[in-house]
């Protein structure tokens, strides 16, 4: 999912050639981004553009011969002098006026020509990666290079007109792995080459012929002297395709401001984006005046203040985090609290009055994103995570910018992985302390996926177990959501350490985290009797989360609920559908009630008499704590539910496993009957977990 969609789209035509252009935000001051080469398209800033165009005009474009710009059959139409005229033409039809441009690699040659001969365009230039006409280059990029005759092309042979137009997509692949010689950057990398089937060899070998053509200017050492506005160099010191010496270079005669990327490639603004986007707004607010963002006021009761951050993905994480922050009220009654949350955990938070910060609002949302990856009954949890990038670097920047300018003591983070994962990559980003909480460690493949996801998963293990490992002092607290025996006793990987022995040495243990343990909720018929539950009657609870990928579930329950029913006419149906999800398009048989949201569920999970849910874990747990029978149905390719879930029930003895894909309504119901005839005896549930964690939490204000 695009963590933003472009207001505005269209193309802009010269010489019969189509460039298509989008626009978004709607801010004073505009930023243009401009082409790299054909190989990817304008989707290359993707790391950038949600987060700027909340502040400023931002207009990106696909160079022609990529993206759904047009590809020219001539490859005279791929000339330098066209280029620079492309991106004259697409600023005077999207009305850029004097802009910021950003270019990446031949991007920033670009920016650099508009800078020297279009002065009254250009306000300031921020180049990646730049190609330049200057400096060393590297030998592979020679003519005689790309023009050899061979019989076998190895590493970077494959530099070659021949190559590309019989094997291009092995080319892609070799180029784009090169753009990335960051280690864990396999995202980056598919990204890549999935932007490279875009265009063709044919296209690609073209540009290359162009590159012959001289341009009626000079592009030479004089044309840098002339830039005289605001210019920000980053380039990667492991840069394969632009040499770093090549960025130095444009630097020095540009008295540009020179950032060096420690072992970056070729891309930073891809494969480092917390860092850039921080690099850019500190430059654009050294340098034009244009200081970052402040964020909505929020008003200050004069306490310690904590922005407090819970996953979207499920209440169960909402409900825990009230239960710990009340706790934390107990300790430090002048305590401040804002939550950075999205919708539905904004509509708990509000139902229990807390305080919700202003730019959650301006979040991208992950639950939408997760409905939008899941199929029928289906989640590719560790790969939706994963296709998540967008969006979470996006929350991050507003995070970020929350944070800065609130003036925090303390962030409390609940599984919140962006923070997590950007502060450990860049420490000297963080502005707070940090409590992290989670209830797993470690991706798990799932067996469908083989060997490629074996690697993935351990990949990215391998990058958590390096970032906390180096900068151990990010985390000011770690607090696993459970106690050593709910690890699951398995191994993060080839060549990484079992969980169980390295969990332990990196998290402190706060038992079970329930939003309030069922056993404060007074006798079970008084709370029937509260929730509208008659006596006379058997509650059977449906609760599937706060995403539409419930749906399918809900519709199978409902077909075996005629079958229960006519087996047990004092069965009662309560559904919860979640906020996602229309009630009408379940077309629920008679005597079954559907609601999108209620903000006490976990007092109805304690009151029914038996309750059909998802795999997820706080529900699940809430279900065993209040010792209520309980079918839960893991998603399939759900690592978390399937592996991490299942083995802290199987600990409980609570519930029982269902397979979606075998079980049939007149089997379900079956189920059904047979739990609300003999209920598993669970183990106790701990409480008092979320008094654990909020102690933990203060020793360190």
């Amino acid at each position: 999912m695009r963590a933003k969609v472009p207001d505005r789209e269209g193309f802009a035509q010269r010489g019969g050639v189509n460039l298509h252009y989008e626009i978004y935000g709607d801010g004073p001051q505009t930023m243009v981004f401009l082409p790299p080469w054909c190989i990817v398209h304008s989707r290359v800033y993707k790391a950038q553009v949600p987060y700027f165009s909340e502040r400023f005009r931002c207009i990106t474009y696909d160079g022609r011969g990529n993206g759904k710009s047009d590809r020219p059959d001539d490859a005279n139409a791929y000339s330098l002098a066209n280029s620079v005229d492309d991106a004259c033409v697409v600023m005077d039809a999207t009305d850029a006026g004097k802009a910021i441009l950003v270019g990446l690699s031949f991007g920033g040659l670009i920016a650099c020509i508009l800078a020297a001969r279009h002065p009254d365009r250009v306000r300031a230039a921020i180049l990646c990666g730049t190609l330049a006409t200057i400096g060393p280059d590297y030998p592979y990029r020679s003519p005689r290079n790309f023009l050899a005759k061979r019989e076998h092309f190895e590493g970077w042979d494959k530099f070659n007109r021949e190559y590309w137009l019989t094997n291009y997509p092995d080319f892609a692949d070799h180029f784009i792995r090169h753009i990335y010689p960051e280690p864990h950057s396999t995202k980056q990398i598919e990204d890549g080459v999935s932007w490279a089937s875009g265009t063709t060899g044919t296209v690609l070998a073209r540009t290359v012929e162009a590159g012959r053509i001289p341009p009626d200017f000079d592009v030479g050492d004089a044309m840098y002297r002339k830039i005289d506005c605001p210019v920000l160099a980053i380039h990667g010191d492991d840069d394969r395709i632009q040499p770093h010496a090549r960025g130095q270079a444009v630097a020095e005669r540009t008295g540009a401001e020179f950032v060096t990327i420690a072992g970056g490639g070729h891309n930073p603004l891809g494969r480092f984006p917390a860092k850039c986007n921080d690099l850019i707004v500190a430059f654009l607010d050294r340098r034009l005046g244009l200081p970052a963002p402040t964020p909505p006021a929020v008003r200050s009761t004069g306490g310690r203040k904590v922005l407090y951050l819970s996953s979207p993905i499920g209440l169960g994480h909402g409900r825990r985090d009230i239960a710990i922050a009340r706790e934390l009220r107990k300790l430090h009654p002048d305590m401040q609290i804002d939550w950075l949350a999205q919708d539905p955990v904004t509509r708990l938070l509000e139902a229990n009055s807390e305080r919700v910060h202003p730019l959650s609002s301006r979040l991208a949302s992950e639950s939408r994103h997760i409905e939008l990856e899941s199929g029928e009954h289906d989640l590719h949890c560790f790969q939706a995570i994963r296709r998540m990038d967008e969006v979470l670097i996006a929350n991050f920047m507003r995070f970020q910018d929350a944070v800065v300018e609130g003036g925090y003591d303390l962030v409390v983070a609940d599984e919140a992985w962006d923070v997590d994962h950007y502060w450990h990559e860049h420490p000297e980003l963080k502005r707070a302390r940090l409590a992290w909480l989670t209830d797993f460690v470690g991706y798990v493949p799932m067996p469908s996926g083989g060997s490629s996801e074996a690697f993935l998963t351990a990949d990215y293990n391998a990058e958590m177990i390096g970032h906390v490992e180096r900068h151990p002092s990010v985390r000011d607290r770690s607090i696993f959501v459970g106690n050593p025996d709910d690890i699951i006793p398995l191994g993060f990987g080839k060549d990484l350490p079992a969980m169980r022995d390295w969990v332990p040495k990196h998290f402190e243990f706060a038992g079970y985290v329930i939003g309030q343990h069922p056993s404060s909720f007074g006798p079970r018929p008084e709370l029937r009797n509260r929730l509208g539950y008659r006596p006379d009657e058997r509650v059977c609870l449906v609760a599937v989360g706060g995403s539409g990928v419930g749906f399918h579930l809900i519709k199978r329950i409902l077909q075996s609920y005629p079958m229960v029913r006519a087996r047990l006419p004092e069965l009662r149906m309560l559904v919860i559908a979640g906020p996602r999800i229309d009630p009408s398009s379940l077309e629920a048989p008679g005597g079954v009630e559907v609601r999108r949201f209620v903000p006490d569920l976990d007092r109805h999970l304690a009151a029914c008499d038996l309750a059909l849910v998802q795999g997820g874990l706080t529900t699940c747990m809430e279900l065993a704590a209040a010792g209520t029978p309980f079918l839960y149905f893991p998603l399939r390719n759900h690592f978390e539910q399937n592996f991490h879930v299942a083995h802290r029930l199987d600990r409980y003895g609570a519930g029982r496993r269902m397979d979606y894909a075998a079980v049939t309504p007149d089997s379900l119901a079956d189920a059904m009957v047979e739990a609300l005839a003999a209920p598993l005896a669970s183990r106790p549930v701990e409480a008092g977990g979320a008094a654990r964690a909020a102690r933990m939490i203060s020793e360190i204000l």
